[in-house]
């Protein structure tokens, strides 16, 4: 799944390159992860121009010309390619526009397990989930609006911080670094937690996530729909030597969802509900 790092970094490259670009021909080649919730799409994009990219939590947001936005939800494997036109379209390949470079703007998706939105503007909060987010990970929110947020939240941190809710952005490997780098362990109940251990998962989600974006940034280039993260300390690496004590890493797999972490820098016990 793409998290704030990479959708972070391929949000950069896009503003470098997207604004300003006209949409000459709109493809839908698999209608299963598109959601027109006004117009016609694809041929209502057509003759468009792309004004801003940005990005909230999970979504991304490409704003074009006459008050409309493509709004997508990647999940768990969708990702976005600026390539020539000329260049091979996969199977994988859902979406496609040619723009008025030369290049094409396409979304893949191996699964088609992800969304995308065509809205108009006065639309957008209407686009499932993305209204529901809490603060994004690179906000400036406080220590007390982040202990508010999780009112109301009982189940194992893990869980909660992938929900989105509290923190936008994390998802599964951003949430074992962050747990790993605050020394917490991932299955512990939330009202279990510390404010000593509260207090360091709010300054790691952003510490982690603000150094794996300059991580992604020098392994991305304009490949932006890959997800690089050889450079993560505990996430995908069981069996391997933590980083910080050298004891191996623990990994863990339930409903397809792996959670890696070191049980001696952050011990807790996996107790049955």
């Amino acid at each position: 799944m793409p998290e704030a790092p990479e959708l972070h970094v391929a949000v950069e490259f896009l503003e470098s390159c997207l604004p300003g670009q006209t949409i000459t021909e709109a493809q839908v080649l698999r209608p299963s992860v598109v959601r027109s919730l006004a117009d016609p799409f694809p041929e209502d994009a057509v003759g468009r121009e792309f004004l801003s990219i940005s990005r909230l939590g999970k979504f991304l947001l490409l704003a074009l010309s006459g008050d409309h936005t493509l709004v997508i939800n990647p999940k768990l494997t969708g990702g976005i390619q600026y390539v020539p036109s000329k260049q091979r379209v996969f199977k994988r390949t859902c979406v496609r526009f040619a723009l008025a470079d030369g290049n094409d703007l396409r979304y893949i998706d191996d699964r088609q397990m992800g969304q995308f939105y065509y809205v108009p503007n006065d639309l957008i909060e209407t686009v499932p989930g993305l209204a529901e987010q809490g603060p994004d990970v690179l906000d400036d929110f406080s220590f007390d609006d982040f202990k508010a947020n999780l009112k109301g939240f009982s189940g194992e941190i893990k869980g909660v911080l992938t929900r989105g809710r509290v923190i936008a952005g994390i998802g599964n490997a951003y949430a074992d670094e962050i747990l790993f780098h605050a020394g917490v362990y991932p299955f512990k109940k939330r009202r279990a937690l510390s404010d000593d251990e509260l207090r360091r998962i709010h300054q790691s989600s952003r510490a982690v996530v603000l150094d794996a974006i300059g991580q992604v940034r020098q392994r991305m280039g304009n490949q932006i729909d890959h997800k690089l993260r050889d450079f993560l300390a505990v996430h995908n690496k069981g069996g391997q030597p933590c980083p910080q004590c050298g004891n191996a890493i623990t990994e863990l797999r339930a409903n397809q969802t792996i959670t890696s972490y070191c049980r001696h820098c952050q011990p807790g016990m996996l107790l049955k509900n």
